[in-house]
């Protein structure tokens, strides 16, 4: 069960990610919760699963060693360039937000409440193919390749990866439409708390599983 405790750090980085996040907020705080919410849910579920398993399925071109005593030479060095892409990547998104002089949502992000239930699935699925998140999938379907002993193993860590990484969408949604009375005062304070901290929550999280992941690739080396 090598492939399931590698991938964790993976399922992490995109659950702590603000933007699908904030979406949901958004939409939960909006009167199509009730058409919308379970639509963006199933598709942020679905997204994960699927880009996680292309990339396992496109990192079989990527030569292993047949011997647990020999380097994974190949994998190491994609974990390393992957680790600084995802590092470079969130310092100049660091560096862009704080040119701004306010911690402002994005205009196509605030209509995320006016979407219906087909708009909200695209939105979704469209989220899983942001930079930070392919990035994040890559490794993720990488460390697949690389370290599941077989098929069964392999989905077993695609699909904890997935559960992990869609619990912070799944958890107030869920929420929500069983208690909205309850749910609403908390999501209220999660939107202002991300609006303030989200940016820096999410550079923080990216250096570090940055450098989680150039350490897991010299690793191999």
């Amino acid at each position: 069960m090598q492939a399931v405790g590698n991938i964790l750090p993976f399922a992490i980085a995109v659950a702590f990610s603000g933007v699908p996040i904030m979406a949901t907020i958004l939409i939960l705080l909006s009167p199509n919760r009730k058409r919308s919410g379970l639509p963006f849910l199933i598709g942020w579920l679905v997204g994960l699963f699927v880009v996680v398993v292309l990339s396992a399925l496109a990192a079989q071109a990527v030569p292993t060693s047949r011997s647990p005593r020999q380097p994974d030479t190949v994998v190491g060095w994609i974990e390393i360039v992957l680790g600084l892409a995802l590092i470079a990547l969130t310092l100049f998104t660091l560096r862009r937000a704080r040119r701004r002089k306010e911690m402002a949502i994005p205009k196509w992000l605030e209509s995320a409440g006016s979407l219906g239930p087909w708009s909200a699935l695209g939105l979704a699925l469209v989220l899983n193919i942001r930079p930070k998140a392919l990035l994040l999938a890559v490794a993720a379907g990488l460390t697949v390749r690389a370290d599941a002993s077989d098929l069964s193993d392999a989905l077993i860590a695609i699909v904890v990866y997935t559960v992990i990484a869609g619990s912070t969408v799944a958890v107030p949604i869920v929420g929500t439409l069983l208690a909205p009375e309850k749910m609403e005062p908390r999501l209220v304070g999660t939107r202002t708390w991300l609006g303030r901290n989200g940016e820096a929550l999410g550079s923080i999280i990216g250096i570090v599983i940055g450098v989680v992941i150039v350490g897991m690739g010299m690793a191999r080396l």
